[in-house]
């Protein structure tokens, strides 16, 4: 179980991508606004995109998060979902659960690249710790929840006494230092950014981050992802085959097609239009970022299959282009890969 660094897993860094909906939370966010502190003493809190840099990134500076990322129609959802809301409670504040609807939050499902539900992750210091798929016994998720909060003792995160404070509020200067903290070794008190920007470092030993990489995070912190996307052709263009920049430009272009289509009027031209590959495209866009990995490749597995020529083609290429957005060995892709490939050939 180790940490993931936000910037490092794709362009849409977690913590800068829902910062970009931050020039929205000035109005959105009240003290009833979902994400508030409310029954079970806070403890869990319904997060959306608005919300998520506040109640989760923010907030996982101090207070261990643990994100139940559900559905309605979800039946194994609705097995483990009481069982995560039990163990919040019986914490007590030790840890904070969020609850993400990954319907009602398409972009959000996108950026922590959601394949299956149930699927729970943590969030300790702004930065991702893997979690599991499915659901599991109690005993299973209690043991796993106590390596979560092991994990977040070794990154001088001790367990919080009671209910966790406002969100994004950060410990004391001493305190962190006295927890070991980043200056706590040279016997300095640390100044109140310390703490996120020895976050953001990449570990000991780790080869340096490219410049593009913090270009594209200060893009998307202004919402501007545009920016981001010019950032990782930048990199693109220097060394073609960084990996990371590859996954950036292929989510970073996710996020700026489906933030444009007007989603049920997609799927119904795409019911009512089998023929339209424009169509379908939008509702694979749609139904990737939902985290319907597979049900997106077969639309367009199944376009391929009925047309030909340019038609086609443009179905080909955009598959392939969301093949990008995966890591390499997700099985889902693997199973495409080999699919499209019968088809061609």
């Amino acid at each position: 179980m180790q940490p993931r660094d936000f910037s490092l897993y794709g362009a849409v860094d977690l913590g800068a991508r829902q910062a970009a909906a931050q020039r929205r939370q000035q109005t959105a966010q009240s003290p009833s606004a979902p994400g508030a502190a409310g029954s079970n003493g806070g403890v869990v809190i319904d997060v959306t995109e608005e919300t998520f840099n506040t109640d989760v990134v923010e907030r996982s500076r101090t207070t261990p998060v643990i994100i139940d990322l559900w559905a309605e129609w979800c039946g194994p959802c609705k097995q483990l979902s009481p069982v995560l809301e039990k163990l919040a409670t019986e914490a007590a504040g030790q840890w904070i659960l969020a609850k993400v609807d990954v319907d009602a939050n398409p972009q959000l499902s996108a950026a922590l690249q959601v394949q299956s539900i149930p699927m729970v992750v943590a969030v300790l210091g702004g930065q991702l710790v893997d979690g599991f798929l499915g659901a599991m016994p109690e005993a299973q998720v209690r043991q796993w929840v106590g390596q979560v909060l092991a994990v977040a003792e070794k990154m001088s995160m001790p367990p919080s006494a009671g209910p966790a404070g406002p969100a994004g509020q950060d410990m004391p200067a001493g305190e962190d230092a006295q927890a070991g903290g980043p200056d706590a070794a040279n016997g300095r008190a640390a100044a109140p950014g310390d703490r996120a920007e020895a976050m953001n470092r990449p570990p000991a030993g780790a080869p340096p981050v490219p410049p593009a990489y913090a270009e594209a995070r200060a893009a998307m912190e202004r919402g501007d992802l545009d920016g981001a996307a010019k950032a990782f052709e930048t990199e693109l263009a220097a060394n073609p085959g960084d990996p990371v920049a590859k996954t950036g430009l292929a989510q970073v272009n996710l996020i700026r097609r489906i933030s444009s289509y007007d989603q049920a009027q997609a799927r119904r031209d795409a019911a009512e239009h089998p023929g339209d590959v424009a169509a379908q495209i939008k509702v694979a866009d749609i139904d990737l970022a939902s985290g319907r990995v597979e049900e997106a490749f077969d639309r367009l597995l199944g376009v391929v299959r009925r047309t030909s020529g340019e038609e086609r083609e443009q179905a080909r290429k955009h598959l392939v282009s969301l093949f990008e957005i995966l890591p390499p060995r997700d099985p889902n892709l693997n199973k495409a890969r080999s699919a499209l490939s019968a088809l061609l050939f």
